[in-house]
């Protein structure tokens, strides 16, 4: 897994330049500071950011020359010891135009404030819609335009929103700013309209610059848009600290913590453990020992449905509700044999009760997904597979504590969805670098495709070689292999962050601690169940 691990820091290291160094250094000529480095100042002094959607729109848009980190550095930092979502646009990324996916990571960083009722900071330098996908961004309900609808409805819940006009603020996104709480405007560099100078001579014939139709003095002292002008970055940054510092200590809603103690298995021990060829069985236990802390693993119904481990456990001191999939050829109680990473009757019937009990007892759930999807075949469909497998998906989908998801192998078919994939709505979604989601593995899938294909072919009349067998299958296999990697799940932000095995314990407590921000939690009903 390290040499994996290597490869993809080198990627990553690669998208937080941004738009390389000429733009970065263009950037500072103007007299600001990059996306990042505004970050790094404004964030208290020896804490780290803890970013997510950083592989935002990778391999995507190459046509257009490409959009590292969708062009917006998102993530958590503590300012002043108060946990923030911080949004910044990053300006030597097409000058901070947005693209499609820009505004699915600007919703995904808002959903996550709304959810854990976190402050958001927003530090805006953009040139505006990128016009060319115009009907990618702007019309639809998750488009541009439910950015500014989901201001309104965070003020409406008392979540603080702060933003800081630093660059360029134009058209439709100068309601960002101006429908937050607190707006800061940078003199000389800031500027926010609806319309620019060319637009503005275009329309009604009028002749005016920008500086004068938008820029700091323009909405401080003339129109009253913003609140404070700065006179650089560094000013701002302060200015913003001090605001956060003015917030009152957040409530919480009480999740247990107990002292926290280190885990009886190191992540050296489980990089060696953990196979790289995702057909090769391991001991999830040995997964769940490098993540939770020592001797606290109480596992619930053992012997009964061992495809599948539940337990109650502590992360960092919290007290969580373990989902993992277990990834050993097992042998139940009445003969069978049952595949690893296969979710059998006895296994959803387990995992439904426990979650169940999770959410009576409000309990977070961490699902540790290693998962190839439900048992298949005459025996299991005669067993009622169908009914106990809804029967997770449904105490999944109602389950109303905080759920955190960790894909660490195979996330395929409707295993994904059992086991809290992105469309039930995990709090918090990360993935390691050995990770693959898609509707089935990528041989299954070639396999099928080609039976549907030589079947279609002979109907023609015509006679399929053994050649064109093994040309299919192998381009087949290649596509769906690029499809399944996952860098092009979190592309599209189907998972929060590629992270190292090594920071999933930090991420889940970091997730917790976000989540107990949110004081309300919804009653747990469960609908019909069939029995």
């Amino acid at each position: 897994m390290s040499d994996k691990w290597q490869e993809f820091e080198h990627q990553l290291n690669v998208i937080k330049r941004g738009g390389g160094e000429k733009r970065i250094a263009a950037e500072h000529k103007k007299g600001k500071l990059t996306a990042r480095e505004r970050i790094r100042e404004l964030i208290d002094p020896e804490t780290e950011f803890e970013e997510f959607g950083a592989w935002a729109a990778y391999d995507m848009y190459e046509e257009v020359g490409g959009c590292p980190g969708a062009g917006v550095v998102t993530g958590f930092g503590s300012i002043h010891g108060r946990k923030c979502v911080i949004v910044a646009n990053d300006a030597t990324v097409k000058a901070g135009a947005w693209f499609p996916m820009t505004a699915k990571k600007n919703l995904r960083a808002q959903e996550i404030a709304i959810e854990n009722h976190l402050p958001v900071i927003y530090l805006v330098d953009s040139a505006g819609v990128f016009l060319p996908m115009q009907d990618e961004i702007f019309p639809d309900k998750e488009h541009f335009g439910r950015i500014f609808r989901n201001n309104a409805k965070m003020s409406a819940l008392g979540i603080p929103q702060i933003a800081a006009i630093m660059g360029s603020c134009v058209a439709g996104g100068a309601y960002l700013p101006i429908m937050s709480d607190e707006a800061l405007i940078v003199d000389g560099t800031g500027s926010v309209f609806l319309a620019g100078s060319y637009l503005v001579r275009a329309a009604i014939g009028e002749q005016v610059d920008n500086e004068t139709l938008g820029g700091a003095t323009t909405h401080t002292e003339i129109s009253g848009v913003t609140d404070y002008k700065m006179d650089d970055d560094h000013h701002c940054l302060r200015t913003i600290r001090d605001l956060i510092s003015h917030l009152k200590e957040p409530n919480r809603f009480g999740f247990v913590r107990s002292v926290p103690v280190d885990p009886s298995n190191s992540m050296d021990q489980l990089t060696e453990i953990f196979p790289d060829d995702r057909n090769k069985p391991y001991d999830m236990m040995q997964v769940i020992n490098s993540i939770i802390d020592a001797d606290t693993f109480i596992e619930y119904k053992k012997g009964y449905g061992q495809t599948i481990l539940t337990g109650y456990a502590r992360i960092d001191g919290w007290s969580v509700g373990i989902v993992a999939n277990q990834r050993l050829v097992v042998k139940s109680k009445q003969g069978e044999m049952q595949i690893g990473g296969v979710i059998y009757s006895d296994s959803a019937d387990k995992a439904t009760r426990f979650i169940l009990n999770c959410n009576q007892k409000k309990i977070p759930l961490v699902f540790l997904q290693d998962v190839t999807g439900f048992m298949v075949g005459k025996r299991s469909e005669h067993g009622g597979i169908i009914k106990d497998g809804a029967k997770m998906v449904n105490a999944v989908a109602n389950s109303v504590v905080p759920k955190i998801t960790v894909i660490v192998g195979n996330s395929y078919g409707a295993g994904n969805y059992a086991m809290c994939g992105k469309a039930y709505d995990p709090r918090f979604i990360y993935a390691w670098p050995t990770a693959r989601i898609a509707v089935m593995g990528g041989a299954q899938a070639a396999s099928t495709l080609l039976q549907i294909e030589v079947a279609a072919q002979e109907k023609k009349g015509i006679t399929v070689t053994e050649e064109f067998k093994k040309e299919f299958l192998s381009n087949i296999t290649q596509k769906y292999n690029n499809q399944t990697d996952v860098r092009y799940a979190a592309a599209r932000l189907w998972v929060d962050e590629i992270i190292h095995p090594s920071e999933t314990r930090m991420r889940i407590s970091s997730a917790i601690d976000s989540a107990d921000h949110q004081v309300l939690m919804d009653d747990f009903k469960t609908g019909v169940m069939q029995v």
